[in-house]
């Protein structure tokens, strides 16, 4: 077992140079050993160098995370050559290594670091001599925070280290600017839920949560109240005219019923008071600012569109419910969100951009990669229009790929935290927007556009935001860049045809099996939906109560469920339609049902706790010695909001104590409540009962005869031998 674990290992080693770049000079060979320390930046200032930045500062922790002690920790500052192209920017943000010289000496840490301890790191580089002219060109420059150390039992070896990109407008000390790009920047600022928290929304209950996360992402400090404060503080600056709000209609729709009450898990939610707050300060962050829509839920139209109905073609209402969330944020934040304008998730088929397009919208906006520009259309560069006359304005791969940050795997593992990761994202977010916009880059255009789209589910602390905003505000002071609004953008004229990649849009396993699933759902829907009736009491209609599951089968196809299991993706939409169905039950008897009679009617009350009538079939099983009339199982009709006895005439076929397991189903197979078990006992004999009787009687007579008469007929011969 030997061997193949080195193996193991060398693999990992090997994966976690890639993406730190060369070893430094204190070690020949990789570690062979997992990671051992974890670094913790906690500030790196400036984050964008000028001509009069005098010093880069970069400080945080570092911490022992195996299980042997770590002799002699060090640490320096490494710095790699200009970043030159586009391939280039894109294999450093991949990980791929980079040639990099030592901008500082290595400096000792703590003595030792034992399994658990952590020391602090603190560098502090003057950014003059020599080591000013290695910025002395305009550009982006990748750093490296390089952690050194002597595990116990090794050798020493590179045991930690922290990847960035550092954008340079002029060199430092030698005044003067880049050139001026005035590249028009533009940023989708996304505000969707992080995942699916809805459990249940049945009609007439409470809201149920799976868990009251969402309720801490909306406190201060939370996700989502990042979002809206970082915005609202550059609401004023000049960054803040180029922000367009992306809202996810269902968000807004939990976050309003959460406000006036809610569960979690079966109890009482405790996040209330903070939705009503936090939907109150969006609202007030949107008022007259761009605003576009998200398809409700985040759902994936392509995966959304392979699902069917009960006649197994595409149920066109689940795309009408995901196309139609615009209303749903005019009616709960007061703003008219952007004409025809969506920000889809994904790729779509030539399906889903045909219902975008019957939806009335005009123009999506995309990853530029998921496009495939047609002959006459060259490098998609821009706009360019997709079959059905639609607009497809790409966002910027490269600086996308920059803010989503690395991933780390199973057979890449990182020994930076996550919060440092996400720090390091959204400084490589803006340094890549310095770079598309044309920084160091003579073959640059002036004036290009930049829209910039972050991760649907950004998840990055307010502080790094501002800090982010305040970035991209200096690159608009120097002229790299200018604040561009959205509707700006949209008035360039496309500059060719492309359709959207066949291979990029083909669901794969996951998305076909989540289809596959949610279709069996929308089914069971459709059969427990037809079952339904309007009460003239009530006044419900009966597409309301079933509304709440076709929003958790949009929910289903959300883009957050890509490469889960169905199941998970199913539990909303499956959870919606028990609510319904537990309204709808035989109530258990309390105590053991005597029958008077071998046939004799079982009384079987049916409790309909639903605002609207319901047909329904009662079914018998598991009838051991009980036979009952098939012509007494026939669809029956149960009142809303109540309850009514229904007599099932039954045959007891012995006598004792017999059971039988009653359930309710509809008209169309769909299952109502749960099986109720009625226990009984019958002291009268069935007919099967008499007629065995009987037939033993006649039975027993005829032998009795046959003996009797063999006993005179042996009697009557022995009289007459003896004569």
């Amino acid at each position: 077992m030997k061997r193949p674990a080195a193996f193991l290992l060398s693999l990992l080693v090997l994966a976690a140079a890639a993406l730190f770049g060369a070893p430094a000079q204190a070690q020949q060979e990789p570690s062979p050993e997992p990671p051992r320390l974890r670094v913790d930046l906690d500030h790196l200032a400036p984050r964008v160098l000028t001509g009069s930045s005098t010093q880069l500062q970069v400080s945080g922790t570092v911490t022992n995370i195996g299980d042997r002690r770590i002799d002699r920790p060090q640490v320096r500052l490494q710095v790699g050559d200009r970043v030159n192209g586009t391939r280039a920017m894109s294999g450093v943000l991949n990980g791929e290594p980079v040639q990099d010289i030592p901008l500082t000496d290595f400096t000792l840490l703590a003595p030792a670091l034992e399994p658990g301890q952590s020391t602090r790191l603190d560098l502090q580089v003057p950014l003059t001599g020599q080591r000013a002219g290695v910025f002395s060109r305009p550009g982006v420059y990748p750093l490296l925070v390089n952690v050194n150390g002597t595990p116990e039992f090794g050798g020493a070896a590179r045991l930690a280290a922290v990847s960035l990109l550092m954008p340079v407008l002029s060199g430092p000390g030698r005044g003067g600017s880049a050139t001026p790009r005035n590249a028009k920047v533009t940023v989708l600022w996304p505000i969707a839920d992080s995942t699916v928290h809805v459990a249940s929304a049945a009609y007439g209950r409470q809201l149920n949560l799976t868990n009251d996360s969402l309720a801490k992402e909306l406190a201060p400090n939370g996700r989502l109240d990042a979002l809206v404060s970082a915005a609202r503080a550059a609401q004023s600056s000049q960054v803040g005219g180029s922000l367009c709000f992306a809202i996810d209609p269902d968000l807004l729709r939990t976050v309003d019923r959460m406000s006036s009450g809610y569960l979690a898990a079966g109890s009482q939610g405790t996040g209330a008071t903070v939705a009503r707050d936090w939907l109150s300060s969006l609202r007030a962050l949107v008022k007259d600012r761009c605003v576009v829509p998200m398809p409700f839920g985040d759902a994936d139209l392509t995966t959304l569109g392979k699902v069917r109905d009960a006649g197994g073609n595409p149920d066109a209402g689940l795309m009408t419910t995901a196309l139609g969330g615009a209303s749903a944020i005019k009616n709960l934040l007061g703003v008219e969100p952007q004409a025809d304008v969506l920000w889809p998730g994904g790729s779509l088929d030539d399906q889903a951009l045909s219902a975008a397009s019957a939806a009335g919208y005009r123009t999506v906006l995309t990853d530029g990669s998921l496009l495939k520009a047609s002959r006459d259309a060259g490098t998609i560069g821009g706009a360019v229009t997709l079959p059905g006359n639609v607009r497809a304005q790409p966002t910027d791969g490269i600086i996308a790929n920059a803010l989503a940050g690395f991933t780390p795997g199973p057979q890449a593992p990182t020994t930076v935290s996550g919060a440092t990761q996400r720090a390091v994202a959204t400084q490589n977010g803006l340094a890549a927007i310095a770079f598309e916009a044309g920084l160091g880059r003579t073959e640059a255009a002036n004036g290009v556009s930049l829209l910039v789209a972050p991760p649907r589910r950004w998840d990055v602390p307010a502080e790094e935001l501002n800090t982010f905003l305040t970035g991209l505000g200096e690159l608009n002071g120097h002229q790299v860049t200018s604040s561009s609004p959205l509707n700006q953008l949209l008035h360039v004229t496309p500059t060719g045809s492309a359709s959207f990649a066949a291979e990029r849009h083909a669901p794969g396993d996951g998305g076909a099996a989540i289809a596959e699933q949610l279709s069996g759902l929308s089914t069971k829907a459709t059969r427990m939906m037809s079952a339904m009736r309007m009460d003239t009491t009530h006044r419900v209609e009966p597409k309301s109560i079933i509304a709440p599951v076709r929003d958790a089968l949009v929910r289903g196809s959300s883009t957050v469920f890509d490469g889960s299991p169905p199941a998970s993706a199913a539990a909303n939409a499956t959870s919606e339609l028990a609510a319904i169905s537990d309204q709808v039950t035989v109530e258990q008897p309390r105590q053991t049902i005597a029958l008077a009679s071998g046939a004799a009617p079982l009384p079987v009350y049916v409790s309909n706790e639903l605002p609207v009538g319901i047909t329904a079939r009662i079914s018998l099983t598991d009838s051991i010695g009980v036979r009952a009339d098939p012509a007494q199982l026939q669809n029956r009709s149960f009142p809303a909001k109540g309850g009514k006895n229904e007599y099932l005439q039954i045959e007891a076929l012995r006598a004792g104590k017999l059971s039988v397991d009653v359930s309710l189903t509809t008209p169309a197979g769909a299952v109502l409540g749960s099986t109720a078990r009625f226990e009984m006992t019958s002291t009268e004999y069935g007919s099967i009962t008499i007629i065995g009787t009987v037939v033993a009687g006649c039975a027993l007579l005829l032998l009795s005869s046959r003996r009797i008469y063999r006993r005179v007929k042996e009697s009557r011969a022995a009289r007459g031998r003896s004569g």
